[in-house]
């Protein structure tokens, strides 16, 4: 490796010395630390007391620290890949042993496997993952399932192939797994039905669509086209019609819009990945009239680096308001990217600030 390899945060002196400072961990790999009282090399996160500056030289390759006369520091292992890269490939194999295991495979030993306490492995599994064990093997099982079902000979069968000990524990979970019944999903979504109706607020035109378990969307726009043809995309596989008996229900969302210390109480229907949920679960507990950047909700999942995932979710909320990621702003404190526009996103802040003020 020479300096031309570098990533431009790295090239001179100065900048190692302030990722040394900081033990950004993003180096690891870039260069090492070589100090010469010691006689020890060392990534530039490593935990132990930093050397000083007079007493350092670094180096690009880990064989010209060792031809210098260095050794490994038994500390941050630096003749070992970058922890990242070495927790990365652990998370990885452990992945690969919960796809394979059919009936399910228990944390402590899937922790004992990695040479782990269960509660230090699943700590790492989600910090890496953003999920628990348990939540990617359901997702796991799932996947197996709506594959499964499409070709087993029996909705049951393609249960228990899936890795589920009991079909009664299946139906229990087969609303979030799926979305849907497994029948409905076998059939490729024939008989999932959702309606919807829209309405006018003072943001625009606010369209609420609602399956048997509650509300699946709610959407605002400029035109009862976009907003019908947004949702179609948004659901491919169900049945969707509009339905003017709704009126009601659109009432009480405009409502929790145009005031929002009302609030919405009604049922919602939320359909998205583990790690989405997980987001939308912290959007949710955000109170009214009070924000936070996307870097302070990823460390409230406790995946800070996990700025751009937690982005993607909040763009793929489906409940404008009631999953209230208008709240999410940018680390200067800037409003950023709004899936319905940066007006309303404004216009919802300085309502809910204003109603706040006046309780």
């Amino acid at each position: 490796m020479n300096d031309m390899t570098l990533a431009p945060d790295y090239l001179t002196d100065a900048q190692r010395w302030e990722a040394v400072r900081i033990r950004d961990a993003a180096a690891d790999g870039q260069f090492f630390c070589c100090v010469l009282s010691t006689r020890i090399y060392c990534y530039p996160s490593c935990a132990g007391r930093p050397a000083r500056p007079e007493n350092v030289r670094f180096h690009t390759e880990r064989a010209a620290c060792e031809r210098a006369g260095f050794r490994a520091c038994k500390r941050c292992r630096s003749d070992l890949p970058p922890r990242a890269i070495r927790e990365a490939d652990l998370v990885a194999r452990a992945c690969r042993l919960i796809e394979a295991a059919e009936d399910g495979i228990a944390l402590e030993d899937l922790a004992a496997d990695m040479a782990f306490s269960p509660f230090h492995f699943h700590r790492l599994f989600r910090r890496i993952t953003g999920v628990t064990p348990k939540a990617y093997a359901a997702a796991q099982r799932a996947h197996r399932l709506e594959t499964g079902l499409s070709a087993a000979p029996s909705v049951t069968s393609a249960i228990y192939d899936a890795g589920f000990n009991s079909a009664g524990r299946f139906y229990e979970a087969s609303g979030t797994l799926l979305g849907m019944t497994p029948r409905t999903w076998r059939a490729g979504g024939t008989g999932e039905t959702i309606r919807y109706a829209i309405g006018t607020s003072s943001l625009g035109r606010v369209l609420v669509a609602t399956t048997s378990r509650g509300i699946c969307a709610i959407l605002l726009g400029d035109t009862e086209g976009e907003l019908a043809t947004d949702l179609r995309h948004r659901f491919p596989r169900a049945a969707i019609a509009e339905d003017a008996d709704l009126h009601q229900t659109v009432a009480t969302v405009i409502t929790s819009i145009d005031t929002p210390n009302h609030g919405l109480g009604l049922p919602l229907d939320i359909r998205g990945t583990a790690f989405q949920r997980r987001v939308w679960e912290q959007l949710q507990a955000i109170p009214p009239g009070e924000t936070r950047s996307y870097s302070q909700l990823a460390e409230s999942l406790g995946q800070p680096r996990a700025v751009r995932a937690v982005a993607g979710a909040c763009a793929a909320n489906k409940l404008a308001v009631a999953v209230p990621c208008h709240r999410v702003i940018g680390r200067d404190g800037a409003l950023t990217g709004y899936r319905w526009g940066l007006a309303r996103k404004k216009a919802l802040l300085a309502r809910e600030r204003e109603a706040g003020a006046a309780d």
